[in-house]
């Protein structure tokens, strides 16, 4: 009787092991990307000629042939989809500052304090 017990718990044993070995998460996949939140990430302007990041509630502006680094600053979300940017041109020497309104998870149409007007386009 001691052997069969001995058995019994053995297999039973075994077949936990077995159970606990099946229950895999499956092949690994890459997690889904995150929506972006609001402005934080990379922009680039009409031309190609600017790279803008925004993080944290800051941002710089480099010069996408160089890397020189063009403007930095700070950034406010005004409302769900306004933001207000105040920094320095790096080149000038002088403040910048723009209200910026984000028309879609991709694009940010601002106007500077003087009246240009400019488009960003979120970089993937």
């Amino acid at each position: 009787m001691t052997i069969a017990r001995k058995l019994l718990s053995a297999g039973a044993a075994a077949s936990l092991l077995a159970a606990a070995a099946c229950t895999t998460t499956g092949p690994s996949e890459p997690p889904p990307m995150a929506a972006p939140k609001g402005v934080e990430g990379n922009w680039i302007d009409a031309k190609g000629t600017g790279l803008s990041t925004f993080a944290g509630g800051k941002f710089t502006t480099v010069a996408t042939d160089t890397g020189q680094k063009l403007s930095e600053g700070s950034y406010t979300m005004t409302g769900a989809t306004s933001v207000e940017i105040h920094g320095t041109s790096l080149i000038r020497q002088t403040p910048v500052s723009f209200n910026c309104l984000m028309v879609s998870t991709s694009q940010l149409n601002c106007t500077s304090a003087s009246g240009q007007n400019f488009v960003l386009t979120r970089r993937a």
